[in-house]
This record gives C-alpha cells, structure tokens and sequence, in this order.
C-alpha cells in the first residue's frame, strides 16, 4: 500500500552541451537515490526532469556553430538524455522546454502575476550593439564586473567573485561576438515584483529546516529582492502572451522552473508513459501531485540554482490563482570539482564520459561520487581517490563478502543456504548489527545524506566480513562437531548479503540487483519494499546461481593514464 505522495524533480540541466560529473554529483545522483530510496518504502514517486532549452546562451552557441536554435537543442538534448540513461537515473519522464505543452502554462503563469498585480512594464535603458543593429541580453555582454573588477566578467554573473547582476551594471561593456562597444539605448521590458513577496518569503523559509547553507543563503537573498526583469528582445524563447509584447520572450530564469509542471504534464498526456505501474494515468493525473497540498515536493538541485527554488519560483507560485505545490525541502549541494579545480569544458579541465563508461561500470562511479558527495561544503573527483574506493570498498569489501560467502556455499553446501540452527550470543550480536546498520541506512537516505548511507553500506559488508572470519565457518568442513556452527555462520552472512543488497540498491543499482539474484531471487528487488526485505529475510530458495564478480579492480596504470591524458588535454588548450 502506498505510503505517502512524493512528487520528486532535479535541476533542468541547460541543453547548451554535455553533462559532467561535477552536474551529477550536486543534483542529479542524490534525487536518483532518493526516489528510488522512496520507491522502496512503498511511497507513490513521481521523479520529473526534462531539458531547459531557452535563453540567449544557447542562441549564441547556436550562431557560433551555425545551426538554429532547435537543431542545437535537439542535439544536446538527446546528448543529456544518453549521460541520465548511462547513469542509470530512473526518471519516471523526461521532457524539454520546448515542447508546445510548455509554453501554454508559462503565459498562464504570466497571465495570473498580472492580473494579480506583480508585473509592471517598464522602459529602461538595455545594451545595444550598433554594429548587430540589436539589443544584445547579458550572455552576448562582456565587461568589467561592478563588484570586484575583474574584466573578463559575463554579462549577468562574475566568475572570479559570484556577483549576480543586471548587463547594465557591467563597466566598459562590449559585444562578446565581436568585441565592439555597446552603449545604451531605451526599450521596454516586463518585471516581475519580487520585492512585494518579500513578507510572505520571509515567514515562509522561517519554518522551513532546510540544510542551514540552503536556509542562510535563501534568508540573505531576500534582503536584496527587487523587481527584476522577466522578459527579453529575442526570438528563442516562450512569447510574451501581449499584443504590445512583439519580438519579447520570456527570460529563460523564468520560464525554466515552470517545467516541472510542464513536464508532468506531458507526463500525464503520454501514451507511451502508461504502462502497469500508472493504470490510472489520465491526462488530468499531473494534479494528483501539484495541487495535492499534501504531496512532498522535494526539488534537488545545485548550489547555483538555490535562488531559483528558494526564492524565485516560490514567488512565482505564490502569486498564482492555480494552488500549486511550493517546495517542501530542497537539498541543495555545493560544488563538486575534479582534482583540486573546476570542472571546464572550455579549458578541456574534465573527463571523456564516453570513454569513461567504456573502461569504469556506472555504479563504481555512483559510489564514488555518493562517498564524497559535496553535501555541506565542495568536494571532488580525484582519480586516486577513485581507484580507492573502487579497490578498498567495492572490491575488498563489498565484493570479497559476496565472493567469499557463495563460492564457501557452492564449494562445501551443494550451493544451498543452510538453516539458522541455534544461534549463540555472537550470531545474534552480528544480526542485531546488521538492523541497527540498515536502520542507519534508512535514515541517511531520508535525510538526504549520501555520504553517510553510502558510509553505513561499506560499514555492514567490513561487519559481515568480520563476523564471517570471527566464526571461522571453514573449520566445519572437516570437523563435524563444528558442521552446526558452521551452518549457522553461512545462514546469517545470507542474511547480511539480503540486507547488503536491501541497502545498497539506492547508491548501486545495477550491482545490488546483480547480488539479489545471486541470492536466489526470481524477482526484482525494486519490485519489493524496504519492510518487506527486512521482515521476511530470505526463504529457502534451492540451489543458488553461480558466483559472478561484482566489481574488478582499478589497476594503478589505468589511473595514471586518466591523469596523464587530462593534463595533456588541459595544457593543448
């Protein structure tokens, strides 16, 4: 039966280029585990994405690499698609902005801000290019930044400091194209007042126990609302829905976030999304999540998107006349970067996702990245620090508890799981472990903590394998008087791999199914729930499988190799 409603969403990632790891670990690997955490505790998940395909930044691409802004989208587009199937991220639909369906409910929100007094039109003075004969939006803008000086600054955000800006604030702006001067001229825009949320924001994240970095960051954001443009001079982009609003689209800040909605709403609509798991799907179904009040919203997201979803969007909600769902938690991580720097496409500073799925499988990474999840403050990816935990976790603890405990099985017990016996003191003190471990488990996922669970999973396979050498089972195979404690042993190290496997499945998908098979399963263990597992343990199941490797080692010259071809890709720039 199904516990509670949780209507899951992770970041739109911008259909502008490739994903890294660096994206994966702030937003996208901790809302995987979640939902599929969630999924297992029997909750009615509904986990959304889909592509953000707006905004002058993708224009600009589009124009350097000469193709129109739908053939650069669709590219990237199905490019983020293949990296999220790669990862084996289980969204239950993923969409894209430019679908017709999107830009219908974008004017409905437009439409009810002003009607209910939030939007004011404005004439103000943007920057123009004399030479394009066009008003140029800040990602066309190069200029000195207002706050810290330095001069290569974008047209809306400083890279050096972080300040977040209007184009106009720029000092000595100029045309990223060409590098001409730009100087000022009239034309009429659209704001939306943020500053008139400001009471209601405020008394709203009061109550909300946010990780205190999201919560601090969110309450300082508010001390500065203004009204703030929602509209740009282009045509990419969702119309403005006025007759006075020719030749204006909606900046993408504002039409991305109404995507959730969208999405689930071409979610609802599909044909192909029904299937056995939403018999009662119906194109109105996308209500049963947003305008069920008590739904739990839980948007994941990064670092730099905090004030779209603390902030912007649940303004935007708020000044609707439709009652959607506001934000319940948003679980914001920092910056995830790859040996010591950031992540950098254009400075070649990253890593072949092609390349790196051909030679690594997808959970040895999702674990890596869970292990050192940038949660509270940034971390990284380092090569030495993979291989570590590929060789020290996965191999050496994980999988040599899986390898051991089955090939003892199939070599001594016919490949059969024993009976429990009589259980003495250590046995039950193990199995006591082992509930205490997966309650941990539980909890990390709740809370969104993936170093943690991923810290708990690791600590039940070095525990199991503990207990296993402690008891010695090996000794009753020649001496029958130890043949009964050497039964109950391998019976409860089954019970720790059906734990194991129970715990692990959010983080290692792929490889927990792998080992729940192993186990003598007919089903899939995302078919169970988290109770179940625990409560029935496992049955008599006949002669298991036989054993396969769950994980192969990293070689040190495979890892000096990655470094080698990352620094020389850097230096070639």
């Amino acid at each position: 039966m199904k516990n509670k409603k949780v209507l899951i969403t992770a970041a739109l990632p911008y259909a502008n280029g490739p994903l890294h790891f660096g994206h994966i670990a702030g937003a996208y690997l901790p809302a995987d585990c979640y939902a599929r955490f969630e999924r297992l505790k029997g909750s009615d998940v509904l986990f959304i994405c889909g592509s953000d395909e707006h905004g002058i930044a993708i224009t600009l691409s589009a124009e350097i690499a000469g193709r129109t802004p739908q053939e650069h989208v669709d590219i990237y587009h199905q490019v983020i698609q293949r990296f999220f199937d790669q990862m084996d991220i289980s969204f239950d639909h993923y969409s894209r902005t430019t679908w017709e369906g999107h830009g219908e409910v974008t004017q409905e929100f437009f439409r009810d801000l002003l009607a209910n007094g939030y939007i004011e039109e404005k004439v103000t003075d943007q920057l123009y290019s004399e030479a394009d004969h066009r008003f140029l939006a800040d990602r066309y803008v190069m200029g000195t930044c207002p706050k810290c000086g330095y001069e290569q600054a974008r047209g809306d955000e400083c890279t050096s400091c972080g300040a977040s800006y209007e184009a106009t604030d720029l000092k000595n702006p100029v045309s990223k194209l060409t590098g001409a001067p730009l100087s000022r001229k009239p034309t009429k825009h659209w704001f939306l007042r943020f500053d008139l949320f400001k009471e209601k924001l405020t008394d709203w994240i009061s109550k909300k126990h946010w990780k205190s970095n999201v919560k601090e960051f969110a309450k300082n954001y508010i001390d500065d609302l203004r009204p703030r443009a929602i509209t740009r001079d282009s045509k990419w982009g969702v119309p403005v829905p006025l007759k006075e609003a020719e030749g204006k689209v909606f900046y993408v800040w504002f039409d991305a976030p109404i995507g959730y909605i969208s999405a689930t709403k071409e979610w609802a609509q599909k044909k192909e999304s029904r299937s056995d798991a939403w018999p009662d799907l119906g194109p109105d179904t996308w209500k049963d999540y947003w305008l069920d009040p008590k739904t739990e919203l839980v948007q994941f997201v990064g670092k730099d998107n905090i004030p779209f979803h603390a902030i912007f969007f649940p303004a935007m909600i708020m000044g609707q006349d439709t009652p959607y769902k506001i934000v319940d938690e948003l679980p914001a991580n920092e910056f995830y970067n790859l040996e010591g720097k950031q992540f950098s496409k254009s400075a070649n500073w990253t890593i072949d996702l092609d390349d790196f799925f051909h030679k690594f499988s997808v959970d040895q990474i999702r674990y890596a990245i869970a292990s050192n999840a940038p949660e509270n403050q940034d971390s990284e990816f380092s090569w030495k620090d993979f291989q570590s935990r590929c060789n020290a976790d996965l191999v050496g603890k994980y999988g040599n508890l899986v390898h051991r405990v089955l090939v003892f099985t199939h070599n001594n017990l016919n490949g059969e799981i024993p009976p429990y016996g009589n259980l003495i003191h250590e046995d039950e003190v193990y199995l006591e472990k082992l509930k205490e471990l997966a309650n941990d488990c539980h909890q990390s996922y709740a809370n969104f903590s993936l170093r943690k669970a991923a810290k708990h999973v690791m600590e039940m396979a070095a525990l199991s394998n503990a207990y296993f050498d402690s008891k010695t089972p090996w000794k009753g195979r020649k001496d029958e008087a130890l043949r009964d404690s050497m039964l109950t042993t391998i019976a409860c190290c089954f019970e720790g791999l059906n734990t194991l496997a129970l715990v692990s499945y959010p983080l290692m998908p792929n490889s927990a199914q792998k080992l729940w098979k192993l186990l003598g399963h007919t089903d899939d263990l995302s078919n169970r729930t988290w109770e179940d597992v625990l409560e029935k343990g496992l049955s008599d199941t006949g002669a298991l499988p036989k054993p396969e490797v769950l994980f192969k080692k990293v070689e040190d010259e495979e890892i000096t190799a990655e470094l080698a071809a990352l620094h020389s890709r850097s230096s070639e720039h």
